[in-house]
C-alpha cells in the first residue's frame, strides 16, 4: 500500500516550494501585488484567472513556486489534489493558510495500485503543515480509502472468498478483535441463502460468512455489513460479457465495511463493533441455484428466486438477520447492489436508504461536511407489493424493472426489525473516469461520510464520559 505518512509532514521551517492557491475572484488583486518577473511569467503561461490555470513562478536564485487558480471550497479535500499528483517530488507548503482538509486529497493523489505492474519509482511529494495533529487522522482516512481501492482493483483470480476471509482475520489481529468464519454444513444450515448463492463455486472458493467483533461488550453495539460477491457471473441468469467485465468489483460493499470497521477501531470509538461479510462467488455450474427455486432464509422467510443475478440481496438478507440478533443500536450495510441506483444517480452518488429520518439526515450532513456525497432515496411502502410472491413470502427481483434500487432496499428491510436503526448504501465502488486525487478504478464512496457520522454520534459520548 502507498505510504501516505511520507506525503504529509510537520512544518518546522525546512526549505520547501510555495504553493499559491488563488480564487478566481481574487486573482487580479493577487497578481497586482506580485513582482514584475512573476507577472511576466503568469502572462507567458496564459494564466488569466480561470479556475484550473496554473504556472510555475520564479523565486530567488534556483527557487521556484507554484500558482494554482482554484474555485474549490477551502474545506474541500480535492482543492490541491491535482498538484499532489503532478508536481515533482519534494517538499511543499501553502503560501497562505494551512492545507487542512486538502491534506487528504494531496495524499490520495499519490495512491498507486501496483500489484500487477511496477511503480514509477518516484519519491513522495511532501506537503508541510503547522497542524501536525491532523496528520495521523488524515493518513488513516487515506489508508482506509486505499484499502477499498486496492481490494476492488484486485482481479477475482486473486481475491475470492478465502482472500476476504484472510482480510477479516488480518483486521481482527490488527485491532485486537476476534474473527469467526462459518462455512460448509454450518453455513448451509444457519445461512441457507448465502450457501445457495455460493454453492456452485469450486471448493477453494466456497461460500462463507466472516464475522469480526471488537470493543467493550457494555458499549452500544454497531453492526456493519458488506456484500462480498467476489465475482458475479449473474448465475444461470448469466450477464452479457459487457456487464460481467467489472464484476470483480461486486465485493465493493465488503471492502467498504472492512475499511470502516478498521477506522472505527483505530479511533477507539466506544462501541461494540460487529462486522459481517457474506463472501461468495456467484458461479455457473451444475450446482448453481436456479430461477424458480424457493430459498429459505435464516429469518425463516421464504424467497422465490426470480433472478439469479439479484443474488446480493439474498446473501445480505442472511447477514442482516444475524447482525440484528444481538440487537444493535445501529446497523449499516454497504453493497454494490443495483444498476438501477447508477441509472438514477450516476457513478458518483451512492443511493442511501434509512429507516429513520434522524439517521438519514445525519449521513447526508456528514457527507456534506467531508465532501463525500450521497443521495437519499425512499423506502417507499407503496412498492412493497412489488416484492410479493404467489408461492413464497417474497421474491428477490420483481418483474418490470421499476424502482429497482428501492425494491432491493425494501427486500433488505424485511430482514431488519423496525426498532433497529438501519441505513443501506447502494454504492458503485468504481470511478469510470479519473478526477484529481481519484484515479479511474476502485473507489470508496460513502466511507468517509459514514465514519464521520459514527464519530459525531459516538465520539460525543466518549467526550461526555471524559468530562
Amino acid at each position: 500500500m502507498t505510504d501516505f505518512s511520507a506525503t504529509l509532514q510537520p512544518d518546522r521551517g525546512q526549505p520547501a516550494h510555495a504553493i499559491h492557491v488563488v480564487h478566481p475572484d481574487r486573482f487580479e488583486g493577487w497578481l497586482a501585488t506580485q513582482p514584475a518577473r512573476v507577472r511576466t511569467t503568469v502572462a507567458a503561461n496564459k494564466a488569466t484567472g480561470k479556475a484550473g490555470n496554473r504556472a510555475i513562478l520564479p523565486g530567488d536564485a534556483e527557487d521556484w513556486a507554484m500558482l494554482l487558480v482554484c474555485d474549490e471550497d477551502t474545506d474541500s479535500p480535492w482543492r490541491i489534489a491535482s498538484l499532489g499528483e503532478q508536481l515533482p517530488t519534494g517538499p511543499y507548503r501553502l503560501a497562505e493558510g494551512e492545507p487542512g482538509a486538502a491534506m487528504l486529497g494531496w495524499a490520495l493523489a499519490q495512491y498507486r495500485f501496483e500489484r500487477y505492474r511496477k511503480g514509477d519509482g518516484q519519491g513522495p511529494r511532501v506537503l508541510l503543515t503547522h497542524e501536525p495533529a491532523r496528520i495521523a487522522e488524515t493518513v488513516r482516512l487515506a489508508e482506509a480509502t486505499a484499502k477499498v481501492r486496492d481490494l476492488v482493483n484486485t482481479g477475482a483470480s486473486d481475491l475470492g472468498p478465502a482472500e476476504l476471509e484472510a482480510e477479516g482475520e488480518a483486521l481482527a489481529r490488527a485491532i485486537g478483535g476476534t474473527c469467526i468464519v462459518t462455512r460448509g454444513d454450518a453455513l448451509a444450515q444457519g445461512f441457507p441463502m448465502i450457501h445457495a448463492v455460493g454453492q456452485a463455486a469450486t471448493k477453494d472458493r466456497a461460500p462463507r460468512l466472516i464475522e469480526v467483533e471488537w470493543g467493550d461488550p457494555s458499549h452500544p453495539r454497531v453492526a456493519i455489513v458488506g456484500k462480498g460477491v467476489c465475482f458475479d457471473t449473474g448465475g444461470l441468469d448469466i450477464k452479457p460479457s459487457s456487464a460481467m467485465r467489472l464484476m470483480k468489483k461486486d465485493m465493493g460493499g465488503a471492502a467498504h465495511a472492512l475499511a470502516l470497521a478498521r477506522l472505527v477501531a483505530e479511533a477507539r470509538l466506544p462501541v461494540r463493533l460487529h462486522l459481517l461479510v457474506p463472501a461468495v462467488e456467484n458461479a455457473v455450474a451444475a450446482a448453481a441455484f436456479r430461477p424458480g427455486d424457493v430459498l429459505r432464509s435464516r429469518k425463516g422467510l421464504t424467497v422465490e428466486n426470480t433472478n439469479t443475478d439479484a443474488e446480493g440481496r439474498l446473501i445480505l438478507g442472511d447477514a442482516l438477520t444475524k447482525s440484528v440478533e444481538a440487537k444493535p443500536a445501529l446497523l449499516l450495510d454497504f453493497a454494490t447492489l443495483t444498476g438501477a441506483a447508477r441509472v438514477a444517480l450516476g457513478p458518483d452518488l451512492p443511493a442511501m436508504f434509512a429507516n429513520t429520518d434522524a439517521l438519514g439526515e445525519a449521513l447526508l450532513a456528514a457527507g456534506r461536511a467531508v465532501h463525500d456525497p450521497m443521495w437519499r432515496l425512499p423506502l417507499w411502502d407503496g412498492y412493497d407489493d412489488m416484492i410479493k410472491s404467489d408461492i413464497a413470502d417474497l421474491v428477490n427481483a420483481p418483474d418490470g424493472g421499476f424502482a429497482g434500487a428501492v425494491t432491493a432496499a425494501l427486500f433488505l428491510r424485511r430482514f431488519v426489525p423496525a426498532e433497529v436503526e438501519w441505513a443501506h448504501l447502494d454504492t458503485f465502488a468504481w470511478r469510470p473516469a479519473a478526477k484529481p486525487g481519484r484515479p479511474k478504478g476502485g473507489e470508496a464512496m460513502g466511507l468517509r461520510a459514514a465514519y464521520r457520522m459514527l464519530v459525531e454520534r459516538f465520539g460525543r459520548s466518549m467526550e461526555n464520559a471524559r468530562g
